[in-house]
């Protein structure tokens, strides 16, 4: 049935997921650009990426992205500069928790935790079939979208890569069920995604070829492993700011 998947998956997480759900796509834009700024992965003088790139990462539309880039200068969060290196950066000094529909992301982490573990579990497997079913053209494509992220020369350019990677993986294994559920999970977890610094990213990016090449010496554990390490990295890494937040509030409240 349509969605089936997409239903299975929401059912993992419905009640940590509901506050963000609830929010419209502009409010969902808006808090995802705040938070990124309040966390530091958006540092001052920063120049985002373009309306089209944005929309295609944040998978909503262009006139969505206009909207809330305008509404967050207008909170002090971003700035619009004219003229030669102008464009919608980062504020010289970005209000503070200046959107509030950010704590829907703030204590989401549980759920956030959840859909990782979630995730690591479809990508140990899927990494460990493609070392041994995965062809010369599912090689290649996935060196070309490796080396597409080497260049990218932001977040949001990176984030299609990096979908397109995983899921042209699964496809690797050549079972065509398993591409469904874990795709239902990849875009679940994206809806948490947050624009990151670049350098962190190259370091995913180094992960990526890491299991390519245990991929290419049909080296079935070293793939598995090497799948492991780049999920769980999420933990700490991807999702830090989300993560941390959470406990933070967990703190406060068996302290009061």
């Amino acid at each position: 049935m349509p969605g089936s998947d997409n239903a299975s998956t929401t059912g993992l997480t419905a009640p940590e997921l509901s506050g963000v759900r609830r929010l419209s796509a502009l409010e969902a834009v808006r808090a995802r650009i705040a938070l990124a700024v309040d966390l530091g992965l958006l540092t001052p003088g920063d120049r985002l990426p373009g309306t089209p790139q944005i929309a295609q990462a944040l998978d909503v539309g262009e006139i969505t992205v206009r909207r809330a880039l305008v509404s967050l200068c207008g909170d002090g969060v971003l700035e619009r500069r004219r003229g030669r290196g102008g464009g919608t950066l980062v504020a010289a000094h970005p209000t503070p928790k200046a959107v509030l529909t950010t704590d829907a992301y703030r204590t989401a982490g549980d759920a956030v935790r959840r859909l990782i573990d979630h995730r690591l579990a479809l990508e140990c497997g899927i990494a460990h079939l493609a070392a041994v079913r995965a062809c010369d053209e599912d090689l290649s494509e996935l060196e070309e979208l490796v080396e597409e992220m080497d260049r990218a020369p932001s977040w949001a350019e990176f984030h299609s890569c990096d979908e397109r990677f995983h899921l042209r993986l699964a496809e690797g294994t050549g079972i065509s069920s398993i591409s469904a559920p874990y795709g239902a999970v990849l875009r679940e977890l994206y809806r948490y995604y947050l624009p990151y610094p670049m350098d962190a990213l190259r370091a995913s990016n180094r992960e990526h070829r890491d299991l390519l090449d245990a991929l290419r010496r049909r080296d079935t554990a070293a793939a598995g492993e090497a799948a492991r390490h780049h999920v769980e990295a999420l933990h700490q890494t991807m999702f830090v700011g989300l993560l941390s937040a959470s406990r933070e509030v967990g703190t406060a409240t068996a302290g009061d």
